[in-house]
């Protein structure tokens, strides 16, 4: 099944964005029709299959979908809705190691909830993107992280060094549903697809301990949070984010400071001329006002003069130009994101992979070509040599185990080798271009 939107589904998201836009004060009261249309609800399955992810609290997976007949199986749905029984399931929850240390919980709705949440995102979706700040980067079509990057480093270059780098503490966990059904409610009167949201954001939460014993949380009584996982949570928690955003603007904030907002979902940082002590004091009374709270201990100024600072897997502030010594305002892959990289490397050249070379290789190359994609902004050769050099050495060590190599491996398995006939990416060439003799 094609992932490219139906021309229908886009005319109708367009018609819809257009209204919006056009008219901030509109209010959307015809809407649950269009979420259990036949066209959405399969191309909804269609991403949602695409996305693949594990299955739910009942086992279900997108083979086993297809196995008992796909048709018939968005036909039940689809009626459910229609009849207006549909109830979401409890939403399994499991802990997933987080890259700065520690576990973070991740909700996963079974494959039934994420078509329904996806048809819903797919109608809802332009409405909402219609009034979203510009300064938001996260979870948006046609944005992504590294315009946010670019515009935390254009900022930068241009004199907005005084910085407030933010963390919000367990946002996705702590907004409050109150409030987030306000923002819903703006633009969306659809007592159905009020419906729909309330019941999504009120799903039990299944957890289950070592010894498989299960445990039920959340559930009707639950005031806050929406489960980091669900297909539209990244959309609600969007919304809410909003309020702070639209709050800066209509305040004036960014001429008072003389600073502005790069945003992405519950990462911000703010950029100043001179005044991120205040525009820090301010941002905290606003979202205790919101409901919410600064992670005090990982929330600062900085002066990126002087110091740098970490945002989206980069690193911000003075770069040392080793040709000449001079100093600059640069972006370059952070610490930490290199040595994810790395232990990301050391995963999949294990010895216990017995894979076959072309396998193994192909898949180290996914890795560290979708990096590279990524990192692909600002000073990047010397995170690039770093990379080079651990693939480098964890591929011949791979190699001299695998082929009883009695030595370190450097004479049978040069680096000429690993990275020409062997076929391994090499990041400084993807960084500098082929050499002069690969362009003739």
């Amino acid at each position: 099944m094609s992932l490219t939107t139906p021309m229908s589904i886009r005319t109708l998201q367009r018609k819809l964005y257009c209204k919006a836009k056009a008219e901030p004060a509109y209010r959307f009261y015809l809407l649950y029709d269009k979420i259990h249309r036949h066209d959405i609800l399969a191309h909804a399955w269609a991403l949602a299959r695409a996305n693949a992810g594990a299955p739910g609290v009942d086992g279900m997976t997108f083979a086993g979908v297809e196995a008992i007949g796909l048709e018939e199986w968005l036909a039940a749905i689809r009626r459910d809705l229609v009849a207006k029984i549909y109830r979401p399931a409890p939403v399994r929850r499991v802990m997933i190691p987080k890259p700065g240390g520690g576990e973070r919980p991740l909700g996963i709705p079974t494959i039934r909830d994420r078509v329904v949440q996806t048809a819903a995102k797919l109608v809802l979706e332009p409405i909402f993107e219609a009034e979203l700040d510009p300064a938001a980067h996260g979870y948006r079509p046609g944005r992504s992280g590294a315009d946010a990057i670019k515009a935390v480093h254009v900022l930068l270059c241009r004199g907005y060094t005084d910085v407030v780098d933010a963390d919000l503490s367990k946002y996705f966990d702590t907004i409050p549903h109150q409030d987030l059904m306000r923002s819903v409610a703006r633009r969306i009167v659809d007592r159905h697809v009020l419906r729909l949201i309330k019941l999504w954001l009120k799903a039990p939460v299944e957890e289950r301990d070592e010894d498989g014993t299960r445990r039920m949380t959340g559930g009707k009584n639950s005031k806050q949070g929406t489960p980091q996982g669900g297909v539209i949570s990244p959309l609600l928690a969007n919304l809410y984010m909003n309020r702070f955003l639209k709050h800066w603007r209509s305040t004036g904030r960014g001429e008072a400071y003389r600073a502005q907002i790069v945003s992405y979902a519950d990462d911000f940082v703010i950029l100043s001329r001179g005044h991120a002590a205040e525009a820090l004091a301010w941002t905290g009374r606003v979202m205790t006002k919101l409901g919410l709270a600064l992670n005090e201990m990982k929330t600062a100024t900085r002066d990126a003069r002087r110091e740098r600072f970490d945002f989206l897997g980069y690193s911000f502030g003075p770069h040392h130009y080793r040709k000449d010594g001079h100093w600059y305002l640069g972006a370059s892959p952070s610490k930490k994101s290199v040595l994810r990289l790395k232990a990301k490397v050391s995963d999949i050249l294990v010895p216990g992979n017995l894979g076959a070379w072309p396998e193994v290789r192909d898949r180290l190359n996914r890795l560290l070509r979708g990096w590279s994609t990524y990192f692909g902004h600002g000073t990047r050769l010397p995170a690039y040599r770093a990379v080079d050099n651990h693939v480098y050495d964890r591929v011949r060590h791979f190699l001299v185990r695998r082929h009883k190599v009695p030595s370190h491996g450097t004479r049978r398995f040069p680096r000429e080798a690993v990275f020409g006939v062997l076929g391994v990416l090499h990041l400084r060439r993807v960084h500098l271009g082929p050499p002069p003799w690969v362009m003739r």
